[in-house]
């Protein structure tokens, strides 16, 4: 038969884990003694009397260790190891040993924590802690098992995991969803089976799920981002941060929840603490191995208010006449083309031809062309209301397209422009601010290109009006 004691031993002995065979009996009786004297809350005596700390932590009686804990410490032997236990247990132990006393005094006999011991050569070790005292032992705590885990590695790799995190480019964003998973749960349980008809049906809905998300954590990248100090202010004004737009992707993004996806992208519209808009590409990652509670969720924001204003500037530029920031021929075009499409009569518009530019430029100069043709543009910019569209369609032609106009709508609008003419002339000098103008309103069965057409002619008439009435012909 085994010899059972030399067994368990042996175990001891050759555990790949730093064991160690403690007695805690000096420090109940410390713990008892202060009882005795009336202190009643142990964490305030030790902040009045701080040396009180050291003094308990040498109380400590070591009685044996195992031989991984010879080489987790640098030490030759037991002997070597015993006599240097105040280089191994130093500095920041105090901080994780505040906490085991407490547990004691508060009747624990068992206690689980991380903190710093030091090797014999002075290297610093990040240890798991684990001790108990044993349960025949539990009236005078003299056996209690100690277990050392060496986590150097570990605690490295977490700090350098944390440092991606925490200095990564752009904005990261550590959530928990389980709430919002455990309400889809409900609704699933009540025969809900299309979420966006439900939230189509219950709007108030999406302001109750955006709630229920709890933000665990935020990179610097985030606090810059949005104009934040620091993170409790950030997690403290999150309602002026996902606003507004935001209602509609988050709706989308619900459904694709909803829908099993664990990962999308999209874009959207955040605002920072200063209100102004921050437009992002987001993309969202439920972590593997959290898709049957939701509670970590990686979401990380992109700023691209850049890019997106350089494609507005973009797409001003290809819509745009620069001279003058009215619509161009090109968005007049895309326009008839649309409402041709989509044909609702009536549709009336105005052709205007800017009168005597040839002669401006030809006696001013083009730079005096040119603030003509800029003056014209501020009329029409002016004059447009209901939102009827003035484009520039040519050198000194224009056009004012009125969607749903009727003739009467167009002729008052003429008055408005010529109105307005009149008192911009006021304000200049030379050369006098002066149009042709003509305009036709749709009829049914009517190709909106010949609408333009009969304006055009009608202008055309007014124009020769105005250079006869200039000759003396009239």
């Amino acid at each position: 038969m085994p010899d059972t004691t030399h067994h368990f031993e042996s175990l001891f002995e050759y555990a790949p884990l730093s064991l160690w065979e403690q007695d805690y009996s000096a420090i109940k009786t410390f713990l008892d003694g202060l009882r005795a004297q009336g202190v009643g809350d142990l964490a305030k005596y030790l902040d009045d009397h701080p040396d009180e700390l050291d003094r308990s932590l040498r109380l400590i009686k070591v009685k044996h260790v195992n031989q991984e804990t010879f080489r987790l410490f640098g030490a030759r032997d037991e002997a070597e190891l015993l006599s240097n236990l105040d280089k191994m247990f130093r500095d920041e132990m105090r901080v994780h040993w505040r906490s085991e006393l407490l547990a004691l005094w508060n009747g624990e006999m068992s206690w689980s924590g991380d903190g710093i011991n030091y090797r014999l050569d002075g290297e610093a070790l990040q240890v798991r802690l684990h001790w108990r005292i044993l349960p025949e032992c539990e009236s005078n705590w003299e056996c209690v098992l100690v277990s050392i885990e060496n986590i150097t590695a570990l605690k490295l790799a977490e700090r350098r995991f944390r440092n991606l995190f925490e200095h990564a480019p752009i904005s990261l964003w550590e959530e928990d969803y389980s709430a919002l998973k455990r309400e889809f749960d409900v609704l699933r349980g009540q025969g809900i089976e299309d979420l966006q008809a439900h939230l189509a049906s219950h709007p108030e809905a999406v302001s109750r799920f955006m709630g229920m998300i709890r933000v665990l954590d935020v990179n610097r990248k985030t606090l810059s981002l949005f104009g934040a100090t620091d993170k409790d202010t950030l997690l403290a004004n999150l309602n002026r941060v996902f606003r507004d737009e935001m209602r509609t992707h988050f709706v989308d993004e619900l459904v694709d929840m909803w829908n099993g996806k664990t990962h999308y992208e999209r874009e959207g519209i955040n605002y920072s603490l200063s209100g102004d808009p921050v437009d992002i590409h987001l993309h969202w990652t439920l972590m593997p191995g959290h898709e049957k509670d939701f509670d970590w969720v990686l979401v990380a924001l992109q700023d691209i208010t850049a890019r997106k204003k350089a494609e507005e500037y973009l797409r001003y530029l290809g819509t745009h006449d620069v001279m003058t920031g009215l619509y161009n021929r090109a968005f007049f075009e895309e326009t008839l083309l649309h409402l041709e499409t989509n044909r609702s009569d009536p549709v009336s518009f105005i052709v205007l031809d800017l009168n005597g530019l040839k002669n401006t430029n030809d006696t001013l100069g083009h730079h005096a062309g040119d603030k003509l043709i800029r003056r014209a543009a501020e009329v029409l910019t002016a004059s447009i209301e209901n939102g009827f569209i003035a484009a520039r369609i040519g050198g000194d032609e224009f056009i004012v397209i009125m969607a749903g106009a009727t003739e009467q709508t167009a002729n008052e609008m003429i008055e408005r422009i010529q109105s307005l003419t009149a008192v911009n002339n006021k304000y200049y000098r030379s050369p006098e601010l002066s149009f042709s103008i003509g305009t036709a309103t749709s009829k049914p069965g009517m190709k909106l290109e010949k609408v333009i057409g009969i304006a055009d002619d009608a202008m055309y008439r007014h124009k020769g009006m105005f250079y006869r009435r200039r000759r003396g012909d009239l």
